[in-house]
């Protein structure tokens, strides 16, 4: 069987290694859930409401430790680990006031003058598995709301922050959660699938790569489960020659530079129109050059590394297969050290149709820049991608704005602004990036029982 090992990416150093769960264990920790769900389902809202507040509590009074917990673990800068941890709390207090209006009855008056209502119930237990770039805000924005359904929730986090998913459980222990509402289960990837299977289990939620978003919902599919998939994204982010362009530029490199670039939301490709192209340009490499390599640790450090060395020899592929392919380097480009996960932010123009700058998502600092002539060709180009999660447009005239949003295939548009989840917004994609809805209202109503009860 082989370890689990928690590695700081900067330093390369083994901070903890772990036995993955037997079969045996396995089981008793579905068991458990199960057994938990039977009285938690039954908790009042208002019970259930007192727990997630404070859950959201315990991880304010001890964001300093959580937040060096992903620093260490997948090489995120403090003040972002910080952030991350301040926006689970702020989850965890959102749906506890929400819950239970978004999942109130709803009356319904029949023509015939027969009346029916609808439920919402949960359904037990759901399995998410979660990715290690926000590896505490990707868990609890499923968490939060599957737990205030009345669901409980078993969770297989990426196998490159074993802390953090036993960190994630702490919490809920501590908030006073009852024993098996929440359990992170440290298992190789192997298992995933058996888990899957397992009767207990009904609803499974993944937020990963395409592949392994297709492994998990054929899986799904064959048992007859419902799943929710966040994939890649390579969204769009659209500047307009009537734009702020040093606003647009000043956000742009934030909107690639977030997570070090390893976020599904964050801009990957900048569609510049060709009268103010150079000027974006100029002022995006500008902005750029202001950021400060450091220490995760450092709270001056605005980037560090990437969490992984193979996904920085990944990245450099991409990169080089791309300048073989005609695209230009403007910026950055050069080949990690071995066994690094230090990566130089880099920036690419001239990017021709078949190199994979053009079609493929890239995870890490690589900013790509494209010159179109006006916005129909901007919208066209933004929409030749197998991807749709989330899109930025930047125009002076927002109702010209809200006309291009509605022809850009996406989960999400956002006017002058980066694109960013917010527990109030509806989050998700389509075509490669996925399919159902986190976060809001709908983000609740994915992993309930939706009942029509018809009363003659």
């Amino acid at each position: 069987m082989n370890q689990i090992k928690s590695v700081n990416p900067f330093t390369g150093e083994i901070l903890k290694t772990y036995t993955p769960l037997s079969e045996a264990e396995i089981k008793e920790k579905l068991k458990a859930s199960s057994k938990a769900f039977d009285k938690w389902k039954k908790q009042s809202f208002k019970d259930r409401s007192v727990l997630m507040r404070k859950a959201g509590e315990q991880l304010r009074a001890e964001k300093n430790k959580y937040a060096k917990i992903i620093s260490l673990e997948m090489g995120k800068v403090i003040k972002e680990s910080l952030a991350e941890i301040e926006k689970c709390a702020w989850v965890c207090d959102y749906y506890a006031e929400r819950a239970e209006n978004f999942l109130a009855d709803e009356p319904i008056e029949l023509p015939d003058g027969k009346k029916a209502k609808i439920s919402h119930e949960p359904i037990g237990t759901v399995l998410a598995v979660m990715p290690w770039n926000f590896p505490f805000w990707q868990v609890f924005r499923f968490a939060a709301p599957t737990l205030m359904a009345g669901n409980t929730g078993l969770l297989k986090h990426a196998s490159n922050v074993p802390q953090c998913s036993l960190a994630i459980e702490e919490v809920f222990t501590k908030a006073g959660f009852p024993e098996g509402v929440f359990q992170s289960l440290l298992i190789e990837t192997k298992s995933t699938n058996t888990i899957i299977s397992d009767p207990i289990v009904k609803a499974i939620t993944l937020t990963g790569s395409e592949k392994a978003g297709a492994s998990v919902a054929s899986e799904a599919a064959k048992n007859i489960k419902k799943s929710v998939l966040e994939l890649g994204g390579s969204d769009p982010f659209i500047v307009l020659k009537d734009a702020d362009i040093k606003s647009a530029a000043e956000t742009a490199v934030k909107a690639r530079m977030i997570n070090f670039g390893q976020s599904c939301i964050a801009a990957k490709r900048f569609i510049i129109e060709e009268a103010v192209y150079g000027e974006f340009v100029n002022l995006f490499q500008e902005n750029l050059n202001q950021l400060k390599s450091g220490d995760p640790l450092d709270e001056n450090s605005d980037f560090a590394c990437m969490a992984r060395a193979d996904l920085a020899s990944e990245l450099y592929e991409q990169v080089e297969k791309s300048k073989k392919a005609g695209a230009k380097i403007i910026q950055g480009g050069e080949k990690p050290s071995k066994d690094s996960a230090e990566f130089k932010p880099t920036i690419i123009t001239e990017i021709p149709k078949d190199s994979p700058a053009y079609s493929e998502e890239l995870f890490g600092p690589v900013a790509t820049i494209f010159s179109v002539k006006d916005e129909e060709e901007a919208i066209q180009l933004a929409n030749d991608s197998e991807f749709g999660l989330g899109s930025s447009l930047w125009t002076s005239d927002l109702k010209k704005g809200e006309e291009l949003a509605a022809k850009i295939e996406s989960g999400a548009v956002f006017l002058n602004a980066m694109v960013a989840s917010n527990p109030h917004l509806p989050f998700g994609g389509i075509k490669k990036s996925g399919f159902g809805r986190e976060l809001g209202k709908y983000g609740i109503l994915e992993f309930v029982n939706t009942k029509t009860v018809f009363l003659g």
